[in-house]
């Protein structure tokens, strides 16, 4: 597999939905992720990212014009102990409850499957991230319908041990834009991270659509700690 350029993923892709980067530092030192929506539509741009305890939510900007909340407010990211979740949608409580009774990432979410929002079927996108005494190992996953046919649901999770310092990686909704959109396929892209938690945010957020993107989180957790520093960037301000 080719390590491919974060930004150039990124600048050469209109649509890529929403996207999650899961990695380590070029220094080593801290697990690193970033979660982005983008929008199409009115309601999808009519958004902002909100602290929420240790994680974030989605919060419409101008309240007077949401249509439906079902799809676009949740909170992608929460905090269970020493796991950090990260998803594109309101599976984060699945995996947040179902990792508090025991259950593994990959068996919390085998109560759901991809968005009911035909005929996209918006894959379901996420990632969970393990800190704790010093080691440092995530897994992604990605819910998909059967290449368009909603009447079954394809289920793939990537675990990363080890991760190595300056890599990491990305998974998004869509292939690209389109009618319908294309789901994402195949692993997750291996991608180099680089800089500090400013210069990484920076990167991801001026290689990101103009006209589409929406919101942007990134936090960097110190390996050995646990502590952490967050990013956020909405375009609504």
């Amino acid at each position: 597999m080719e390590k491919l350029s974060l930004a150039k993923e990124l600048n050469s892709n209109a649509y890529p939905g929403r996207g999650i980067v899961i990695g380590v530092s070029e220094d080593g030192k801290k697990a690193v992720t970033a979660y982005f929506i983008m929008g199409r539509s009115s309601n999808s741009r009519n958004r902002v990212f909100v602290e929420e305890g240790e994680g974030i939510r989605t919060e419409a900007f101008d309240p007077s014009k949401l249509e439906d909340p079902s799809l676009i407010i949740y909170a992608p990211v929460r905090v269970l102990g020493n796991k950090t979740i990260v998803t594109n949608g309101d599976q984060t409580d699945t995996i947040y409850e179902g990792m508090d009774k025991q259950s593994t990432f990959e068996q919390s979410l085998r109560s759901r499957e991809f968005e009911p929002d035909g005929p996209n079927y918006t894959p379901r996108i996420s990632g969970v991230m393990h800190v704790e005494g010093g080691q440092f190992n995530y897994a992604m996953s990605i819910l998909k319908s059967n290449n368009g046919n909603p009447d079954a649901c394809n289920r793939y999770t990537f675990a990363y041990e080890n991760p190595v310092a300056g890599e990491g990686h990305f998974i998004h909704t869509y292939m690209h834009d389109g009618n319908p959109l294309p789901s994402f396929e195949g692993e997750p892209k291996w991608v180099g991270i680089s800089g500090d938690i400013d210069t990484f945010t920076n990167e991801v957020w001026t290689n990101l659509n103009e006209d589409n993107k929406v919101s942007l989180f990134v936090r960097f957790i110190d390996i050995e700690t646990g502590k952490y520093e967050t990013r956020i960037v909405n375009k609504n301000k």
